[in-house]
């Protein structure tokens, strides 16, 4: 594959968590990675974790990584629970949180009487008939509805097996009741750019490395982002020929991206001294 996406200074960096740093229902690191963030601090390239993880809360995520040996601070995590609970300060909003209930913590401030929106993450086994026809017939309810998604992901790897993301669930709920949905996760153009203004960057100096082939390789790609695909977490040989999305690069997991741009990284600069 091309290495063009290399020729372009690399800036910053933003880096999947699930199937990139860890495999979903494991216990350890994926081989490399470890290493591949402390050599990226070493070299001075500031990144940010990008998620859309909300089954845990990101003082649970963060303690989670710490222990698998990633060194990381929470402010270096974008993740959709607490912007979410930020827009629903700012507006003012009642939430009916359709949401796995270790995330409730992110929330246990916010009044949740009169629910005046729904707010879904990824619920998992907790995505019943009765919670998700509640969050239908509220919205049916609501003079303006208001439906939030933490993310629109298809599915994702857990354990051995692809499992169904809250994308499903979210279109079910917009096509019932005749709404789009806000989203505050990957690929919304606003999550991504909550990463990269955080690094003060622009997205065209940025590489998203992720494995989801939509969320984080096409979402990056629509901001003028590279993206990178890992032969890692959620991956299937068919993301290769995608029909629409074209990854600029296809890596066999973090540490060969890393690997790579800090070796284009030393080439250029022994060519300019």
């Amino acid at each position: 594959m091309s290495k063009k996406w290399l020729e372009k200074q690399i800036k910053g960096l933003l880096l999947d968590i699930t199937g990139v740093l860890y495999e979903s229902g494991c216990d350890t690191a994926i081989a490399g990675s470890v290493d591949a963030i402390k050599r990226l601090r070493q070299n001075g390239i500031p990144f940010r974790f990008c998620t859309n993880e909300t089954q845990r809360t990101t003082d649970s995520l963060v303690s989670k990584l710490r222990r698998f040996g990633y060194e990381l601070d929470k402010s270096e995590v974008i993740a959709p629970a607490p912007a979410v609970r930020h827009m629903l300060i700012k507006q003012n909003l009642r939430p009916y949180l359709l949401i796995y209930p270790e995330l409730m913590p992110e929330f246990a401030d916010i009044d949740q009487s009169n629910a005046n929106c729904v707010v879904v993450g990824d619920a998992a086994q907790h995505f019943t008939y009765d919670a998700v026809n509640k969050a239908f017939q509220l919205l049916l309810s609501m003079k303006d509805p208001l439906l939030i998604s933490m993310g629109k992901g298809k599915y994702y790897k857990e354990g051995n097996e692809l499992v169904l993301d809250l994308g499903a669930y979210t279109a079910a709920l917009e096509y019932a009741t005749d709404n789009k949905a806000v989203i505050m996760g990957k690929p919304a153009k606003e999550y991504y750019m909550t990463a990269i203004d955080s690094m003060n960057l622009k997205p065209e100096d940025v590489v998203m490395i992720g494995d989801d082939i939509n969320s984080d390789v096409g979402g990056a790609q629509q901001m003028d982002m590279r993206g990178l695909l890992v032969r890692t977490g959620k991956y299937r040989p068919s993301d290769e020929n995608h029909t629409t999305v074209k990854p600029d690069a296809i890596v066999n997991n973090l540490a060969d991206a890393v690997n790579q741009i800090l070796t284009h990284r030393a080439i250029a600069n022994n060519s300019d001294s």
